[in-house]
Order: structure tokens, then sequence, then C-alpha cells
């Protein structure tokens, strides 16, 4: 089932397993069983501590293709219901290996809080095993399971269970159930996850504290995509205290999946890049806050930092680097029907379109790509353009010519989506030249129409322009005394990952010149400065 090369590789993961893990199933018929069971089997086969068991009857089992994973001969918690192939093989082989003793990825602090929840809590976790999102949710429930015996969480392979799909209406993935209800939809992440998790258990904020023993900071970093962990390394290479705080590590540009303009790197995706960006932060000592968000900052010569987990972080400069999020079209149908026909990610959700009729609103490279992507596996694509001609580069535009069932509309404007019983059927449109309004049949909307700056919680505390972009210098200084920012956020034109790569070094380059400027005038005016509280929530 496996080629000898990922045995090979699964062999020298596993070699230094702590403890037995054992895949349960229950017994029962199924056209999938006996492939689930060859592909558990071949699994097992590169371990003596990896086991399959089959039995009669297993608590929590969904149907005879479904599995659970227990540990020297107890339930870990963790179940998972098809054959998890695909972007699913890692987060069971992540499971594998932290249950029998492989360190969790996640932040002490925040294993404390899960670690203090005392009511039991269910997960499903309802994938597509070619969502290439859905593992960080089946992942980081996975380990929220492995730290508390209250919790149990379930990946289900939507195409293997269809009759579920159907009844609870999902037409996106991940969709995430806790205790029979719907619980998140649609691209989500652990930083998410974790913060719904506060909201519902406030109590749990108070478990942290662990950022109260780090010594003052000398630069503190909000934001871990391309421009965030430039800055963290740049600092690093300074030889400064760096903490680095963000929802999670690689930002917006973990879901771009074809990347081609990073200059010495002809190809890659936004997971590989996001991954080789992770492996750089690990070669310098900063310390990485990773799954919470900043909910308060105050002014001053140092900067106190509140997050959403408790802690409370100081320090002497801040660099944000918070990038932005896909722009909503704003019209109506389109919140109500997230998940129910409208989508922001084509390589998430497109599968769930196969043979049908879909739009893609926004002509830009992002929209084109988008439309490029869906024609290999929807019945048609209409591209919907707002200005008279795309803004897509040619290159793109070269492979739409070649597509017949991409169709492109220039000039319209989007008025509304339509839906009935809870389904997305139709995209109502006006012609900009005759202001006729037109209504085109369809299933799916992909709405792809450029970003909107993460910077909300900064209000108050830098200029922003009307569009909420943070003013910045050439130096990239706000208009705040030692806090800079960097890359989408900003008002620097061009958003490219080389752009806010290089804008992150450049801003912990400044950082460092003021730390070295404001020390030296702390130093002869006898000591720092008192902080004026100043908050900022996000």
């Amino acid at each position: 089932m496996f080629t000898p090369d990922i045995l090979k590789a699964l062999k020298g993961y596993t070699a230094n397993m702590q403890s037995d893990v054992t895949f349960v199933l229950a017994k029962g018929e199924h056209p999938k069983r006996q492939e689930l069971l060859e592909f558990l089997r071949s699994v097992a086969s590169v371990s003596e501590r990896i086991a399959v068991e089959e039995r009669d009857a297993v608590a929590g089992i969904r149907s005879p293709i479904s599995f659970a994973i227990e540990k020297d001969g107890v339930a870990t918690g963790i179940f998972f219901s098809g054959i998890p192939s695909g972007h699913e093989f890692n987060s069971l082989i992540l499971a594998v290996l932290q249950s029998s003793g492989t360190a969790l990825k996640l932040d002490s602090a925040l294993q404390t809080m899960i670690k203090r929840i005392d009511e039991p809590l269910h997960f499903e976790v309802f994938v597509s095993l070619s969502c290439h999102n859905c593992p960080d949710v089946v992942q980081a429930l996975n380990q929220f399971a492995l730290l508390n015996d209250n919790i149990q969480t379930e990946m289900i392979d939507g195409g293997l269970f269809q009759d579920e799909i159907k009844a609870r209406d999902i037409q996106g993935v991940p969709s995430v159930y806790l205790n029979g209800e719907v619980f998140a939809r649609g691209k989500v992440d652990m930083g998410e996850l974790v913060n719904q998790l506060i909201e519902k258990y406030p109590a749990l904020r108070q478990s942290a504290g662990v950022a109260e023993s780090l010594p003052v900071q000398d630069v503190a970093i909000i934001g871990g995509g391309p421009a965030g962990v430039a800055a963290a390394i740049y600092s690093a290479r300074k030889g400064l205290k760096v903490t680095l705080i963000a929802d999670r590590l690689g930002g917006q540009v973990k879901d771009t999946m074809g990347i081609e303009n990073l200059i010495s790197v002809p190809k890659t995706t936004g997971p590989q890049l996001t991954g080789a960006l992770k492996q750089h932060i690990e070669d310098y000592d900063i310390t990485v806050k990773e799954h919470v968000r900043v909910e308060q900052i105050s002014k001053g010569d140092l900067k106190k930092l509140m997050l959403s987990s408790g802690e409370e972080i100081t320090t002497k400069t801040l660099i944000i680097a918070t990038g932005a999020k896909w722009r909503e079209l704003g019209v109506p149908g389109e919140k109500e029907n997230i998940g129910h026909g409208v989508a922001y990610c084509p390589h998430c959700d497109g599968p769930f379109f196969k043979g049908k009729d879909v739009a893609v609103i926004g002509g830009g490279n992002s929209g084109v790509e988008a439309a490029l992507d869906l024609a290999g596996i929807v019945k048609s694509v209409t591209i919907f353009e707002f200005m008279p001609e795309l803004k897509a580069d040619k290159v793109l535009l070269d492979q739409v010519a070649l597509r017949s069932n991409i169709k492109i509309k220039k000039n319209v404007a989007t008025k509304q989506i339509v839906a009935e019983n809870g389904h997305v059927t139709a995209i109502e449109y006006q012609d900009r030249a005759t202001e006729d309004v037109q209504s085109l049949p369809l299933a799916g909307v992909f709405i792809q129409i450029g970003l909107v700056p993460n910077s909300a919680f900064l209000k108050g505390l830098v200029e922003l322009t009307k569009y909420g972009e943070v003013v910045v210098n050439d130096r990239c200084q706000t208009s705040e005394s030692g806090v800079f920012a960097c890359g989408d956020v900003t008002t620097v034109p061009y958003k490219q990952i080389i752009i806010s790569m290089g804008e992150g070094a450049k801003a912990a380059l400044s950082a460092f010149e003021y730390i070295l400027k404001h020390d030296t005038s702390s130093q002869r005016s006898g000591g720092q400065k008192q902080d004026s509280a100043v908050s900022s929530v996000a």
C-alpha cells in the first residue's frame, strides 16, 4: 500500500516511540473495510510498538471503517472515521507519535489551559482528504484529546459519510461540531479554535501566566507570516531578546497553493514555504507564542501586551506584522451562506462542487488562479470582474484562454447571492454599462476580491488610513514611538511575499537602531519612563 521510501521514512519517525500504540477497530462489514485494514497494517508494519486489533465492540466507534487509538491499552480519545490518506496521513502519523511520547507542538500556557477543562467535550471534524486546511484542525484537536481525558475528537472523511454530510447540510470543510452542535465551519486554524474555547470557557485564561516569567523583551512581533518571521530572524541575529506572537505561523501564505515569484525559488507552495519559515525560526533563540492573539497594548517606553491566553509580555519595541484577510463582498446572501455555497478557499471546498456550475468573484491573480484550479473539478466557472478588464497577469490569462469551461463577465457588479432551502442557487449581477440586472443559476460562489488589513485592534495606538492600513515611513516607523510595522498590514504598496520579507527585515533593523539610541538615552537620564495605559482590543 505504501512505497518503500514511505515505509523507510515511517520507520525513522517511529524509531524512538516510548509507548505502544494500537489501532482498534470494531468488527463489521463495509466495502472499504478491507482497504482500511490493509492501510493500518501497512502503517503498523514499520514498528513493533504499533499494532492493529479488531474487537466485537469499541466504545465511541462510529462504523466498521472507524478506528480508535490506544496508548499502552488505554484510550487516547482520538478517533478516525475513514481512511486517513491524502493530507490527513500526516494527522494519523502525528497522532501515533504524540500518543507515544513525542512532544506536543503547543505552547506550555495553552497546554495548561486545555488541561483545566473539566467537562466532557466531543469534537467531530468533517474533512475532505484534498483539503490542506483540515489537517490543522484535526491535529490541534488530537493534541487537546491527549492533554485532557475529558476530550474526545474524531476525524470524519465526508466522502465516505455522505448520509451525515446531507443530514447536517455540510457544504464546506472543515466543519467542526462540539457535543453535536456547530462549533466552527470553513477555514479555521488552531488559533481560532483556542479563541473560541476561551470565549466559551472564560475561566481558562486565568490558568496562563507563563510569559510573566519572561524578562523584558527587546522586540515583540505580532504576526507570523513572511514579514513577521523575517523581522524575528533579523532581530535574533542582532542578539536581541525576541518574542513572536501569532494566530498561526505562515499567515495568509499558508493558504496559497502555487508560488512561482519568490526569487531563487522557482516553485513552491504555501504549506512548504510555511514549513521552511518554521524551520528557520527554530535555528534562533526566539520565543514563539502561537495560536494566541494580542488583545491589549499599552503605550509608553515599555509596551505591555496582554494575550488572549491571559499572559502578559513587556517589550521595549513592537513590530506589527499582522497581514491581511480575505475581503468580503458585503452583499445580501454572502455571510448567510458561508459553508452552504459561499466559499473563500477553492482548494478546500472545490471538491464539494464537482460537476456543478460555480462563479469566482474577482479578476485579479487570486481570482483567476482560483478559476483555473476549479476548472478541473467543476462543470463550469464564470469569472465576475467589476472593472472593464481583468487585472491578472498575462501568463494566467493565457491559461484561461485554453479552458473551454471558464467564462468571463467583465464590468459587472454582484448584487446578491440567492439561496433556496439553505443552498446557493444563483447570483444576481448588474451590467455596469447598461445597468441591466441579470441572474445566473449556479451552485457555488468563490470570493477572491482582495485583502483587508488585520488592524482593527490597533485603533487608538497608531495612525491608520481609511482603508485600515498602518501608516509607515521608509523605515517602517509608525506614529507611535518604538512601534514599527511591516508587510501587508501597512501602506507599503504591492502586497507580495518577497516585499513583505524585505519590509520585515527593515523593521527589525529599525527597531534595533531605536533600541541602541533609546537605551543610551535612558542611561543618560537615569532610567525608563513610566508606561501610560492606553489599550486596544482585537
